[in-house]
């Protein structure tokens, strides 16, 4: 078989084909971006550990790229969170099909990031699909799919964590299937289907007009390891907002963004009369700090 696979997704579901002595042809993954926080363990450095060579490939639809894969002639083919969509030419290869495996329960949240995208929109749960590889990102028959569940004040990495452990329990239970070719598959229905884009660091923004709710969920789906949700409401320029909690706390005469410090703790009012206690933050350029340091620091430096 043929796998491409970046992520901690990518690591899990490659240690588990390995596990479980799959014979891979063809190992594709991405070269590390310095600019990222590598959060995730290396798929390359996992593949070399066990004998094989990974490739990086930059462009799919080259010649050289759809030759490589074709030389390799793959039975079968994987992709566990590899960052490009695979053209024609090599989803056409392997006689027994291609397959993605994807962070959300299909057809809801298709597109990048989709675990963020779940906890910014409140979701209750997600999950991981698999899913047969089309031209269309996200889009082809479901061949499994396992939910996990969100709570209120889980965060995206810990979200994600959950989804690599089913995209493994879902893989280990469909592959003596998918090499036999006789997985069972479901269309998508495409009146329920939701597509997100990648999420950019200025996205992070706080907008203290939503609701307390809205803002909380935006802040732990930006959390370490991603770039964090950010204000102005403190002063001194931005400042990266990395833990909340909902205390349960309204108030009137307030507007939104106001601040409120009360016995070591930190407060902003939303748009909806509520407020959002701040635990942890941290001015650009400085150290993170407890709501307890900081609003002393506000204290010592107005």
């Amino acid at each position: 078989m043929a796998v491409f696979a970046y992520s901690d997704t990518g690591h899990a579901c490659l240690q588990a084909l390995l596990a479980g002595g799959a014979r891979i042809v063809l190992l594709v993954t991405h070269a590390d971006d310095p600019a990222e926080a590598a959060w995730f363990p290396s798929v390359a450095d996992l593949a070399r550990a066990h004998g094989i060579e990974p490739l990086i490939l930059t462009d799919l639809s080259s010649r050289d790229a759809i030759e490589r894969v074709r030389a390799a002639r793959p039975e079968l083919l994987f992709s566990f969170y590899y960052r490009q969509m695979l053209p024609r030419e090599i989803l056409a290869v392997p006689k027994l099909g291609a397959f993605n495996m994807h962070g959300s329960l299909l057809p809801k949240y298709r597109g990048r990031a989709p675990v963020n995208w779940a906890i910014v929109h409140g979701e209750s749960k997600t999950g991981a699909t698999l899913h047969v590889m089309t031209e269309r990102a996200d889009a082809g028959d479901i061949v499994d799919q396992e939910a996990v569940p969100i709570d209120e004040d889980d965060t995206a990495l810990a979200i994600q964590r959950r989804v690599s452990a089913a995209a493994v329990r879902i893989l280990e239970r469909s592959l003596a299937a998918l090499e036999a070719g006789t997985a069972r598959r479901r269309k998508q229905d495409e009146s329920q289907a939701t597509t997100f884009p990648r999420r950019r660091p200025e996205d992070g923004k706080i907008d203290w007009n939503r609701s307390a709710k809205e803002v909380h969920d935006l802040v732990r789906a930006v959390t370490h390891p991603y770039p964090g949700a950010f204000t102005y409401v403190f002063g001194s320029g931005k400042t990266y907002v990395w833990k909340t909690r909902l205390p349960n706390l309204g108030g009137h005469d307030n507007f939104p963004g106001q601040v409120r410090r009360e016995e070591g703790k930190l407060y902003v009012a939303c748009g909806d009369d509520r407020y959002v206690e701040i635990l942890s933050l941290q001015r650009e350029g400085g150290d993170v700090a407890q709501a307890r340091d900081f609003v002393l620091d506000l204290r010592d430096t107005r």
